[in-house]
C-alpha cells in the first residue's frame, strides 16, 4: 500500500495510464531527407554558393553575338542559356535556356539572368521563348518576350559570299 495514498481516486482527471507508451519512432532511415522544405533548402543554397557561370562563344553559328552562358557544378553542366548580343544595337535575345531538373525553384534561373545582364550592362535584353517553364521567369526579370527570331541587321547574313569559305 505503499504510495497508494498519491493516487487519486476520481475520474476527474481521466484514467491513469497503467503502462507508458515509448514515443513514435520517426519515419523512415536515419539520414534519410526529412522533407520538401529542407530539400528546397538544401538546392537552393548549392544553387547559390557551388555553381560557376562559364561564358561561351559558340563556334560556327549564324553570328559573330552568338554566345553560351554555362552553369557548372563540380565540373559538370547543369544549365545553359543560348543568346544573342549586339553591341551596335545595345539589345541582347535569349534564344535558349536549359537547366537539370534538380535545380528547378531554386532561383539559379534568376541568378543566371542576373548575371547575364551585370555582365553586359547597357544591354536591351528580349526573349524568343514562349514555354509555360521559361515564361514566368522572363515576366519576373521583366523581360519581354518577341514574335519573331529575327536576327540583327548588323549580323552578317549566312548566305554572304564572303562567309563561305573556299
Amino acid at each position: 500500500m505503499h504510495g497508494q495514498h498519491a493516487r487519486p481516486t476520481s475520474t476527474l482527471f481521466g484514467p491513469t495510464p497503467t503502462t507508458q507508451t515509448p514515443p513514435p519512432a520517426p519515419a523512415g532511415a536515419k539520414h534519410s531527407r526529412r522533407g520538401r522544405i529542407t530539400g528546397r533548402l538544401r538546392r537552393r543554397i548549392l544553387a547559390y554558393r557551388a555553381i560557376d557561370f562559364l561564358s561561351t562563344h559558340i563556334p560556327d553559328h549564324t553570328g559573330p553575338g552568338e554566345e553560351c552562358l554555362l552553369l557548372v557544378h563540380i565540373r559538370q553542366v547543369v544549365g545553359q542559356v543560348h543568346y544573342r548580343i549586339c553591341t551596335d544595337c545595345a539589345q541582347g535575345v535569349i534564344t535558349a535556356i536549359a537547366m537539370d531538373e534538380r535545380f528547378h525553384s531554386t532561383g539559379l534561373g534568376t541568378r543566371a539572368l542576373s548575371h547575364l545582364r551585370s555582365r553586359h550592362p547597357g544591354l536591351a535584353w528580349r526573349s524568343t521563348l514562349s514555354l509555360r517553364t521559361t515564361r514566368d521567369l522572363l515576366r519576373r526579370m521583366r523581360i519581354p518576350t518577341i514574335t519573331a527570331d529575327t536576327h540583327c541587321p548588323h549580323t552578317p547574313a549566312l548566305s554572304d559570299p564572303t562567309l563561305v569559305s573556299s
